[in-house]
């Protein structure tokens, strides 16, 4: 589904999946509210253009809708010992086990 952006109605580019805090922090209580008041999930678009960021709420409590977006994955990598894809993010290979900071 094509979006365009409501400031300058340039195309919009797909910038992932978040999750938004709700609640706010106080005084008396603390972030207690904050944690309690749970998140929105939205998907996040931005304009190349302007540099506009826009937020489409995925499903929720009130049943909003169900986007059709791709869902958001860490990248890949491949390890340089068995040659394996997995998260970038692992600091062993998951099939291997190697360390991959020894690796460089």
């Amino acid at each position: 589904m094509e979006r365009r952006c409501s400031a300058c109605q340039g195309l919009l580019k797909y910038a992932g999946r978040e999750k938004l805090q709700l609640g706010q922090t106080g005084w008396l209580l603390g972030d207690l509210p904050n944690l309690l008041a749970g998140a929105l999930q939205v998907h996040i678009y931005y304009c190349p253009v302007c540099g506009k960021i826009e937020f489409y709420a995925t499903e929720g409590e009130s049943g909003l809708f169900e986007a059709s977006e791709p869902t958001d994955r860490m990248p890949q990598i491949k390890c340089p010992y068995c040659g394996s894809m997995h998260e970038m993010d692992d600091p062993r290979c998951p099939y291997c086990g190697k360390r991959l900071m020894d690796a460089e």
